[in-house]
């Protein structure tokens, strides 16, 4: 999987573990060994003008995802085929302040982003009542096995 973490932004960040995170995100949706993914992370000036742009709506947020192949999760037996999957736009300094709100520490708040924005590149959404319950869940689901697994290592 050729995963290409850019981070743009002037605070430092834990991309290894980011990395790890989208292998395993990755992995779990079943998306095809040879698909690429790029993160890269903004600042908030950068991060208004993509929201701005693409979204049409003021201020800088914490993720945006832009699908390339539009491919969608596959199954152990037939994975994605390989393609280009997206790319991801972090904010930190977004991320951080939500951190904060939500008690718990930077790096957990962009693997939770990362995770989202994944599946937003994978086609699921959170517009209606089922789709968020759907996508949250998945969401919800990557984290807590990312998380056992990084207790392992």
């Amino acid at each position: 999987m050729s995963i290409e973490i850019n981070n743009e932004s002037a605070i430092e960040v834990d991309e290894a573990a980011i990395q790890r995170l989208a292998v395993y995100a990755l992995d779990a949706m079943h998306v095809h060994r040879d698909a690429e993914l790029a993160i890269v992370l903004v600042d908030e000036g950068a991060m208004e003008q993509l929201h701005v742009q693409w979204m049409d709506e003021p201020g800088p947020t914490d993720v945006l995802s832009f699908p390339m192949d539009e491919l969608r999760p596959g199954t152990e037996e037939t994975p994605t085929p390989p393609g280009l999957l997206g790319d991801i736009v972090l904010c930190p300094q977004v991320a951080e302040s939500q951190a904060r709100t939500a008690g718990h520490g930077l790096v957990d708040e962009l693997l939770l982003l990362t995770t989202h924005g994944i599946l937003h590149l994978l086609g699921f959404d959170h517009a209606e009542p089922d789709e968020e319950k759907e996508m949250f869940g998945i969401q919800r689901d990557i984290l807590v096995g990312f998380a056992m697994q990084e207790r392992r290592r």
